[in-house]
């Protein structure tokens, strides 16, 4: 067996709306064995893993996991489930998952979901070395290695503090993003998006933060507030610390002036040894040490976000009870093995560790690790009540006086902090501090949020909640307006004019497509921007209003989708598919599924918007969970009539000019001829786009008078939509240059052309090398049976094939066209454009197909601007032969029954 790839689908995908890993696993030698066929693995399997059990199986399937196991099923169904299991040991609880079959025998697609990435594919490495233990008869620790996994979700997962506030946000429909290893994260998208780092936000002050980290400065600022304070100052040496305890009276606190949760403080000291001793500790966290008075009282934690009281907690120290029987070494032991403690912050409660600092407490009351306490003896491991040092916390919400409320409110207003942890010592948290000689010792930023979530005792607090009101009040979602494109053709010309549409109502647009990504129409990266890291470029932007994302089929599959939800979902079309064959998709059902992605995360309030003409497109409209947008240029189309009597929207064309249709109402939008892209109404596929461009604008919400505006200034020229239907006239000759490169686009194109009047027509064309035979076989008829003369051409992309044989499978197409008199071949997009050029003359209808987009459109304007002569000088009829001299070659004449074949070398 092995794993060929992994890929990682971070965001909604074919299979789910949240992350999954994605295994392709040849089963090799297991492809004819089921579990049931080899001998003692389903036993080795149940008692290594006996939890699985309570697994169940996918949808329609008999049974539970081992029941399955037990009549027989595949190495890839059970490597899914072991995957999953795993995690769940290592805390990090899943459940979903497929394994599937491809097109290949024996290769099967394992889908896991996952919570954290790297966990996730430790847990695969894992469950396949497990597998692989259990049909080989080989032993396998799977504590050791449920251990490991554990310790890598440690290392890996949010924190609880962080983890408490994503968790609110994403209740609330906040998107959110980890992005770093740690604890950063944005919430939101673009203008709308907030940060934070733990419980600390983007609005926290560095300067609060800095006045909160010095306890002396906090104390003082605190003490002239009027806030009760406990009396103290900063020592330099050990025995200035003795001094000042003496002078301020005993017992005394001893902590670092500068630091946090809890790290050398030690208080209640009462002899000369304990301060020393406590001096000593604070002085290796921090070089600057402080004595203050002691208060007696418990510790109390009260969190203020936003200017009010939303939790509070009473800590208790580290401790242990005796028994009696045994020493204190053990029965630390066994209060670190309650599973909620664990190392770090990311338990609910951290365990006990024995030091220096714990020895002295122990020793202060006459203890060591090996004394065995009475029955009952409470033993103090740490003074201080910290959750990180192993201490425990009860929730006292409720209790807390209004006055000590007020009192916490105003230390961290005299801080400066949105969110702060207010630590209070107080006989009694139900009365004011001035009565009971009550004080605050310190005010925290960034405060531990697990105490209010997962307190020891009491009751659970939504602080998460408390601090994403914060950062979005009134129930604001950090979202902006954000739209997605797909289909196979039109996709680019459509996310260009819906842009160029949010522009025109004032918005700065982020957007991806195939030509790169654009932040207000500058880009800011070249090439193909259609994928799901380009979409978290632009969503991260803080920048971006409004979004508008080309979302095509290959990142889909490579990574799902760069955002979890859409407000307009776009399919431009699917017509007879394009990339069939390729990434698991065989068939146009598959690749329906693929484009659908968008659809399914459309939000309840937004709208698809689909081609009703196109059958595929249009059974995608009951999957969307909000309204369904129907365009097409007819009325009458059937889909399309039908959605309107139900009270469907509908965008369509009639006597010339865009209608919008919902319910009742009817609006008759801009003639066609005010719409420069689409040509009169001359080019079919360009209507589509712009019916499809003003649909999602008016599911936006954006004035009529906006989309008019937006459809009337946009040229659709090779400035604003460069090689889409690019149409330049020069020589008396007209030159299309258009991306189109699958059979869809080849037919849609010769449609288009259709309606000029030209009387010869010439093609410079290509294919990618990943495509079908059959689907070039058919591009090669149509451009046979439509065009005079072709110059067929291959580049860089031939994608594995050998030299020559794209264009050995045109050709065999082009056979059965019936049209085409002479076909050139040539190595190279640009010669070959170069090539037609020089040969067009007037009269002429030219299409080239633009390889490379931004290269081609500028060889052709600058080749034309060089060429002025040519405009009064057309081409003579011994066109090869001429092109033969500007490159060194020679024609070779057609043979009487086959066209011509022109070489040309590099």
């Amino acid at each position: 067996m092995e794993i060929r790839k992994v890929l990682t689908l971070a965001g909604p995908n074919v299979w789910a709306n949240f992350p999954v890993l994605e295994a392709w696993v040849d089963l090799q030698e297991l492809k004819d064995s089921p579990s049931d066929e080899l001998p003692g693995f389903n036993e080795r399997l149940m008692s290594w893993l006996p939890t699985m059990i309570e697994h169940r199986c996918s949808i329609g399937e008999r049974g539970g996991f081992f029941e399955r196991l037990r009549r027989g099923t595949w190495q890839g169904h059970i490597l899914e489930h072991v995957t999953l299991e795993l995690q769940t040991l290592a805390g990090c609880p899943v459940g979903f998952g497929r394994a599937r079959e491809t097109a290949e025998e024996g290769v099967y697609r394992v889908v896991i979901e996952y919570e954290e990435e790297a966990l996730a594919r430790a847990a695969l490495e894992t469950a396949f070395r497990l597998c692989q233990a259990a049909v080989h008869d080989r032993p396998f620790d799977v504590a050791a290695e449920v251990a490991r996994l554990r310790e890598i979700a440690a290392d890996v997962r949010l924190g609880p503090s962080t983890r408490a506030i994503v968790d609110a946000a994403v209740a609330r429909g906040i998107p959110f993003r980890r992005m770093n290893a740690n604890s950063l994260v944005q919430l939101g998208y673009g203008t709308r998006q907030r940060r934070i780092v733990a419980s600390e936000t983007d609005a926290t002050s560095a300067i609060a933060e800095s006045i909160a980290q010095d306890k002396e400065l906090t104390r003082n600022l605190l003490a002239s507030a009027g806030v009760p304070v406990p009396c103290g100052w900063p020592v330099d040496n050990a025995e200035e610390a003795w001094e000042a305890a003496q002078s301020i009276g005993l017992p005394v606190v001893v902590k670092p002036q500068f630091g946090n949760h809890g790290r050398g403080v030690a208080t209640n000291l009462k002899t000369r040894e304990e301060v020393l001793s406590a001096y000593a500790a604070a002085r290796q966290e921090e070089e600057t040490v402080m004595v203050e008075s002691f208060a007696p009282g418990c510790d109390h934690r009260l969190l203020v976000v936003g200017g009010r009281l939303v939790a509070a907690a009473r800590r208790e120290p580290a401790h242990v009870i005796g028994d009696g029987e045994h020493t204190i070494d053990q029965l630390i032991d066994a209060a670190n093995r309650d599973p909620r403690r664990g190392d770090g912050h990311a338990n609910t409660l951290s365990k006990i560790r024995i030091d220096d600092v714990a020895r002295d407490v122990l020793a202060a009351q006459g203890f060591t690790g090996t004394s065995v306490p009475a029955v009952g003896q409470r033993i103090l491991i740490r003074r201080n009540g910290n959750l990180s040092t192993g201490g425990t916390a009860t929730d006292v919400t409720d209790e807390v006086d209004p006055e000590v409320a007020a009192r916490a409110i105003e230390a961290a207003r005299v801080v400066g902090l949105d969110v702060a942890g207010i630590d209070v010592v107080a006989l009694d948290i139900r009365c004011p501090l001035e009565a009971q000689g009550g004080v605050i010792v310190e005010v925290n930023a960034c405060p531990g949020l697990r105490m209010h979530v997962q307190p020891s005792e009491g009751t659970s607090r939504p602080v998460g909640e408390a601090i994403v009101e914060l950062l979005f009040p009134n129930n604001d979602n950090g979202r902006i307006p954000l739209v997605a494109v797909t289909g196979t053709n039109g996709k680019t010309t459509t996310t260009r004019l819906v842009t160029h549409i949010l522009k025109t109502a004032g918005k700065l647009v982020g957007m991806t497509c195939t030509d790169g990504l654009f932040l207000d129409g500058r880009r800011i990266d070249q090439g193909d921007c259609s994928g799901p890291q380009s979409a978290r470029s632009v969503l991260m932007n803080p920048h971006v209003e409004a979004a508008v994302l080309e979302t095509a089929r290959g990142g889909i599959l490579r990574a799902g989708l760069g955002f979890d939800r859409c407000d307009v979902a776009i399919v431009t079309n699917l017509g007879q598919g394009d990339h069939l064959g390729l990434g698991g998709v065989e068939t146009l059902e598959q690749l329906a599924k693929v484009k659908r992605t968008i659809v399914d995360v459309v939000a309840p309030t937004g709208a698809a918007v689909l081609n009703a003409a196109d059958p595929m497109v249009a059974d995608m409209a009951s999957y969307c969970p909000g309204s369904v947008i129907f365009f097409a240029l007819e009325e009458t189309q059937p889909r399309l009539a039908e959605h309107r009597q139900t009270g469907g929207a509908a965008v369509f064309v009639r006597d010339g000019s865009i209608i919008l249709t919902r319910g009742e109402e009817e609006i008759v939008l801009t003639p066609l001829a005010s719409v420069p892209l689409a040509r009169d109404g001359r080019v079919r596929f360009m209507v589509e786009n712009v019916l499809a461009a003003a649909a999602a604008a008016w599911s936006l919400g954006l004035p009529l008078a906006t989309i008019r505006a937006g459809l009337g200034s946009f040229a659709g020229d090779a400035d604003s939509v460069p090689g889409r239907f690019n149409i330049l006239k020069v020589g008396g000759a007209t030159v299309i240059v258009d991306y189109g490169h699958n059979l869809s686009a080849l037919a849609a194109l010769i449609e288009a052309i259709r309606v000029f009047p030209h009387e010869r027509r010439v093609a410079v064309y290509s294919a990618a090398g990943d495509r079908r035979d059959e689907d070039m076989v058919v591009q090669g008829e149509l451009l046979g049976r439509e065009f005079d003369r072709v110059l067929l051409y291959e580049d860089h992309y031939t994608r594995g094939r050998a030299d020559g044989e794209i264009i050995k499978l045109l050709r065999q197409g082009m056979q059965a066209g019936g049209r085409v008199t002479e076909v050139f071949e040539i190595r190279g997009s640009l010669m070959a454009v170069e090539g037609a050029l020089e040969m067009t003359r007037a009269g002429d209808l030219l299409l080239i197909q633009a390889d490379v987009i931004d290269e081609t459109v500028d060889f052709v304007r600058n080749y034309l601007e060089l060429h002025r002569l040519w405009l009064d000088t057309p081409a003579p009829a011994e066109c090869p032969e001429r092109l033969g001299q500007i490159y060194g070659q020679q024609a070779i004449p057609a043979p009487a029954n086959m066209p011509s074949i022109f070489p040309l070398s590099t």
